[in-house]
């Protein structure tokens, strides 16, 4: 139950299963990779906004929480997004609109997400 996925820009992920399913628990689980992707994607998108907004920005985080149903097909139902932005002097109403265009407009993940699932985000700023 371990597999190996080449992506269309030639890079390598590896996945795996639970024990209970077969796999060996040694990579993440394919829905997981789902959530990675869509964090990678919206916090890509709310740097480069904040920085054309002039922000210095230094650094982005996201936590993402989910809940998934609990017949098949298990699709993703409710994810709480808490992002983390750092930087200097950040303007708490520029990173609001920054998240906002991200998920709003541009990030693609969070956009086919939501969907199915309920997308609700939070954020703190952490001033370097």
């Amino acid at each position: 139950m371990s597999f190996l996925a080449e992506t269309g820009s030639n890079h390598a992920v590896v996945m795996d299963g639970a024990p209970e399913g077969g796999g060996r628990n040694l990579a993440p689980r394919p829905m997981e990779m789902v959530l990675v992707g869509t964090g990678g994607c919206t916090a890509y998108d709310v740097v480069v906004i904040l920085k054309k907004s002039g922000q210095e920005v230094t650094g982005c985080e996201v936590k993402l929480t989910s809940e998934r149903a609990d017949a098949d097909p298990k699709v993703f139902t409710r994810i709480h997004m808490h992002f983390r932005v750092r930087g200097r002097n950040l303007k708490p109403n520029m990173v609001e609109h920054a998240i906002r265009l991200s998920h709003e407009k541009y990030c693609s993940a969070s956009i086919m997400l939501a969907k199915t699932a309920e997308i609700t985000r939070d954020y703190e700023i952490v001033q370097d």
